[in-house]
């Protein structure tokens, strides 16, 4: 909140953009929370784990847990096969087309409806606080779009796009190999993916030992 406010058109454009990149990553925090929550890791109790499932997903981007959910266990079970939800096997190695079918799969049946007008809503009561129109743009809109890409770049496209897939490896999983302070600001350690496949029981934050002992 305090970037809806602070912010004007005296504000350095580097902090600004500080600004975005932190709003952003905050905001793939609660899609983080989301993931873990649907692998039952943040408590023993399935009913508060499906609490802070039910909880972030609203916050993040108005989404129903339960189909997120319901499609995830799937994308486990089925990595990278026809019967993958996440998967787009019609130009897999195409990152564009493969991003618009993923987003529309989290926006049928009605949902679309429920995110544009909660989003509207949510807009408005910014306005009446006296936000400025171009700091809740900046600040919410555009992060929760950056969020979007950033999830899907690394947790789905580049460990399951199909040129990877045909590369000649045994798994059709694979990670992005970066240093494991790169990995979290890329997007929480989502990109060691082969990783959090083999080991879904583990927290984002257990998967850069298990990489790295991957590579000893």
């Amino acid at each position: 909140m305090g970037a809806f406010a602070l912010v004007d058109a005296q504000t350095p454009v580097v902090y600004v953009l500080l600004g975005v990149f932190i709003r952003t990553f905050l905001h793939t925090g609660l899609f983080i929370v989301t993931h873990e929550a649907i692998h039952n890791v943040i408590s023993s109790s399935r009913r508060l784990n499906d609490a802070f499932g039910y909880a972030t997903s609203w916050l993040y981007a108005l989404l129903p847990y339960k189909l997120i959910a319901k499609n995830h266990r799937l994308h486990h079970r089925f990595p990278a096969t026809e019967q993958d939800p996440d998967y787009h096997s019609t130009g897999a190695d195409k990152f564009w087309p493969w991003y618009l079918k993923f987003m529309k799969m989290y926006q049928a049946d009605g949902q679309l409806w429920t995110s544009l007008i909660g989003i509207g809503f949510i807009f408005c009561v910014f306005v009446g606080l006296q936000i400025p129109i171009f700091n809740v743009v900046l600040f919410w809109i555009i992060p929760m779009v950056i969020s979007s890409l950033q999830l899907f770049t690394f947790g789905i496209f580049l460990p399951h796009r199909q040129s990877d897939s045909a590369s000649g490896s045994s798994h059709p999983i694979k990670s992005t190999h970066l240093p494991a302070f790169w990995s979290f600001l890329a997007c929480y350690h989502f990109g060691y993916h082969l990783e959090h496949h083999l080991n879904p029981h583990l927290s984002w934050f257990q998967l850069p030992g298990v990489y790295r002992d991957s590579k000893m």
